[in-house]
């Protein structure tokens, strides 16, 4: 009886102990190296600037076109580029939009437009033509007034479903309180500017603003810089050179004294607080980074307030070799 006892006493003083082991923190190990490799560089006449990292550990390459423009009020047009960014990508003047599609699919490759750039990624076998895709995507676009009304009317829907959104409703009004209406962080896209965008707005907007002249092209993964060096510069040699228009923008200031807003929701199912303070923190300044840190420390969900115009891509990059 008595080792029946000792038994179990023993079987609990172990239980305990692992559970208490559980109950302690794991150490932390040591910090990952980040190795970010030296871009290899070479810009084209019409001002595309090519930034190549060979990374030979896995069969994969990604591109990253991003055209560098600083921020633009739309007025009474906003959404313009909204609609480019639907568009854009949507079928070539070469290639259908289901055919474009289909062919992405086969390759197991991811392929993206926007306003502002594209991207595209996948096994490096298949390199060439994903590269040939996503330039054909951004320097052929085939805008058609059907493609047009579809997007359009997406993007109403979607409005129209933000309008009992607390958290889409709060992010409005506060920029627009912060910003002003007129600035590009403060304005934002309703019904009556969006039906005020036409076919031509969206054509006029890609060839002023999806230029070349800020552009910036980074290839990373299992290429050769000098064979990619090649068919860049076959594929966008022909991009017609052009740099977007300059303008600028008074930057707002935080009000004198502490200032609270409501909005009345009252079919709202829940509440939403937002929190505003105004500071033109850029990637390229020291507390940039040490914000970013205490920002998550903080909880999360917040990123200083920067104008990323006013730092390059090549800039960024540069920072993260200091």
């Amino acid at each position: 009886m008595k080792k029946v006892i000792y038994l179990l006493a023993g079987l609990f003083l172990s239980a305990s102990a692992v559970q208490a082991q559980n109950n302690q923190m794991p150490k932390p190990g040591p910090a990952p190296t980040v190795n970010v490799g030296e871009p290899e560089t070479f810009t084209l006449k019409n001002g595309l600037k090519v930034l190549v990292v060979e990374n030979h550990k896995l069969p994969r390459v990604s591109y990253t076109l991003t055209i560098d423009n600083a921020p633009y009020a739309e007025g009474e047009k906003k959404g313009v580029s909204d609609m480019l960014s639907a568009m854009i990508g949507e079928g070539t003047k070469s290639i259908s939009k289901e055919k474009f599609n289909e062919e992405i699919d086969f390759l197991g490759a991811n392929i993206y437009f926007r306003a502002s750039g594209a991207s595209g990624s996948g096994l490096s076998k298949y390199s060439d033509r994903i590269l040939e895709l996503m330039a054909d995507g951004a320097l052929n676009p085939l805008f058609t007034q059907e493609e047009f009304d579809k997007q359009k009317a997406k993007i109403i829907e979607g409005l129209k479903s933000e309008e009992k959104d607390v958290k889409a409703v709060s992010s409005r009004v506060t920029n627009a309180l912060a910003y002003g209406l007129k600035h590009p962080n403060g304005e934002y896209v309703t019904e009556k500017s969006i039906n005020n965008v036409t076919l031509e707005d969206v054509k006029q907007n890609y060839h002023t603003y999806f230029v070349p002249g800020n552009a910036y092209l980074v290839i990373v993964g299992d290429v050769k810089f000098k064979n990619i060096k090649k068919k860049v510069s076959k594929l966008f040699s022909s991009w017609e050179s052009g740099a977007a228009p300059s303008v600028s923008y008074s930057d707002p200031k935080d009000v004198q004294y502490t200032q609270v807003n409501f909005v009345d929701m009252p079919n709202a199912v829940q509440s939403e607080i937002s929190v505003m303070n105004i500071t033109n923190l850029k990637m390229t300044d020291k507390e940039y980074f040490a914000a970013l840190l205490a920002n998550q420390i903080l909880g999360g969900g917040m990123v200083p307030t920067h104008r990323y115009a006013e730092t390059s891509t090549w800039e960024i990059l540069q920072l993260l070799h200091r």
